[in-house]
């Protein structure tokens, strides 16, 4: 009966908003986007002029639109920004790697071989000789599932080399949900799982169809400058090292100890897997690192609410990307992030314009600009562990990253399979502007765990990240799959992710009165949104459920 209700009320309210609310305007969404991923804000990374730039263009944006500050509260007053501390870790000098099979030493290198990324633990010098290397297939322990990769392995000393994603990714079917990515496939848990066990480190085997990028996306996300939260116990969430390592390398370093690659990743798709140590194979490395802390700045404004101000709807996107790095076979060294996610947050910047001219909701909306997702979400993480606004009265968060620049879809999807109420309220809403749902094309690809509305569901805040069609108006599904593969393989975290002139950006116009809807839609209802009751969030939603009364 209340779903029944919570429906009828949010019907009521889709039609006080006809389909055509407030226009968007692609030449401003292009400018937007083409200021932001300019070589002047240097790929935008956190603690750089880039940041500064960056936060300085948001602010003047959300003035501009005749927004409140939203963020922290200084004096009294809000400020425009929140204060996110970061720690802040570089490789200093070269990266020595070399692995010896007990007859010949062989020198690997550093972005090309392996993928290694500065130490999060606190440690200024990663420094072993002759680590030995043991195999342990996904490096998953799930109880619920009655799985452990690891069967009493000792990790201590050892390096840990694992493959990504989940057991039954390739089968399609099995304990962890087919194709679709259980957080376990992730490699953010991968390295937690072995730093909580001990190990000297983690090294991921790259496979592209399993990873969902190929292997300059691994090479220029974790070559540079790695952040991460402050944290009292650094040792118990990073082994020393962390790294990625080549297919090819992997496959003949296990040929080397004795053993068929293929052999045991088959192994690994099942309970019966034991550990398998690279016998006779060891490896060495010897590199400084820089650890400081920093601090980093999401943006937030804020329309107040006429009749709830207390009650809050989240518009979020990350203004981030990967800075300066390594450079390309052009020699460009500035990723400029245009798609991603210029085209999120010149979207979250033209719906606070459309706001800043409406009256006044009833609810609050919230414009959350976020930095370090490309660090593995930490803006979005540190606000749902310290929010401006309580989580309990956030009615729900919409996420945009890394829209499409082109024309019109007849669709639109979100990141992962979530099953919520927002969701449900947004697929009704789209009938308006003649779309429809089309689910995560890439369930495997775990882009639920890989944008900034996780750190909030996981919260237990109705949260969805919005994700332009494929089937677009012009071409069909075809042309739409081509333009996202093509960008996947030659842009994707890559320095050539740049604006282009040919973007017409009327897919993103079009869809932004979409999100304009549904969020405006929210905010002026009087319901609350939530997890379908088989969702894993669903529980965690509910212990506040006596604050939305």
């Amino acid at each position: 009966m209340k779903q029944t209700m919570l429906v009828l009320s949010l019907m009521a309210a889709f039609a006080a908003h006809a389909a055509t609310g407030p226009e968007f305007d692609a030449q401003r969404l292009s400018h937007d986007v083409k200021v932001l991923s300019s070589d002047e804000f240097e790929g935008r990374g956190p603690n750089t002029a880039g940041e500064t730039k960056t936060v300085n263009y948001l602010i003047e944006q959300f003035k501009a639109a005749g927004l409140q500050p939203g963020g922290d509260i200084v004096k009294g007053q809000r400020g425009w920004t929140q204060d996110v501390p970061l720690g802040r870790f570089e490789i200093k000098g070269p990266v020595t790697l070399s692995v010896s099979d007990g007859k010949t030493v062989q020198q690997l290198k550093q972005g090309d071989d392996l993928a290694v990324r500065a130490a999060m633990n606190g440690a200024k010098l990663v420094d072993f000789k002759h680590a030995p290397l043991v195999f342990v297939g996904y490096g998953v322990t799930a109880p619920e599932r009655n799985w452990d990769d690891f069967k009493g392995q000792d990790l201590k000393g050892k390096l840990a080399v694992v493959l990504i994603n989940d057991p039954d990714f390739e089968t399609g079917q099995g304990d962890f949900g087919g194709k679709a990515m259980t957080y376990y496939g992730r490699w953010t848990y991968k390295y937690e799982e072995m730093a909580r066990r001990g190990a000297l480190g983690t090294i991921i085997v790259h496979e592209t169809a399993p990873a969902s990028y190929g292997w300059n996306t691994v090479k220029n996300s974790n070559t540079n400058v790695m952040y991460d939260i402050v944290r009292k116990k650094p040792r118990e969430a990073h082994a020393p090292m962390e790294a990625w390592i080549q297919r090819d390398l992997a496959v003949d370093l296990f040929q080397r100890a004795g053993l068929d690659f293929e052999a045991l990743k088959r192994q690994a798709q099942t309970r019966d897997f034991k550990p398998a140590v690279l016998t006779g194979v060891t490896l060495s490395a010897h590199y400084a690192v820089d650890a400081q802390v920093i601090v980093s700045k999401n943006v937030a404004a804020r329309v107040v609410g006429a009749k709830a101000p207390k009650e809050t709807v989240i518009y979020s996107g990350h203004w981030d990307h990967l800075g300066v790095g390594l450079p390309d076979a052009k020699g460009d060294k500035i990723y400029n992030g245009a798609v991603d996610n210029g085209t999120g947050i010149a979207a979250l910047l033209e719906l606070a314009r459309a706001y800043g001219k409406a009256p006044a909701p009833a609810r609050s909306v919230v414009f959350l600009a976020v930095t370090a997702e490309e660090k593995g979400l930490l803006g979005s993480e540190y606000y749902a562990a310290n929010p401006l606004y309580p989580l309990a009265t956030t009615v729900g968060v919409i996420n945009m990253d890394a829209l499409s620049p082109n024309g019109v879809a007849r669709n639109f999807t979100i990141s992962g399979s979530a099953k919520l109420d927002l969701l449900d309220q947004l697929i009704a809403k789209a009938r308006q502007w003649d779309l429809v749902y089309a689910p995560d094309p890439k369930p495997e690809a775990g882009h639920f765990f890989r944008s900034d509305h996780f750190p909030f569901a996981k919260r237990g805040v109705p949260a969805i990240s919005y994700g332009s069609g494929d089937d677009l108006v012009d071409g069909g599904p075809d042309a739409g799959r081509k333009i996202a593969a093509a960008y996947v393989t030659n842009n994707y975290h890559q320095p050539s992710d740049e604006w282009s002139a040919s973007w017409t950006f009327a897919g993103m116009a079009h869809d932004l009165g979409l999100l304009y809807a549904l969020g405006r839609d929210l905010a002026d209802s009087n319901a609350w949104p939530n997890w379908s009751k088989d969702a894993e969030f669903r529980a965690t939603r509910d212990v506040s459920a006596a604050k939305r009364k």
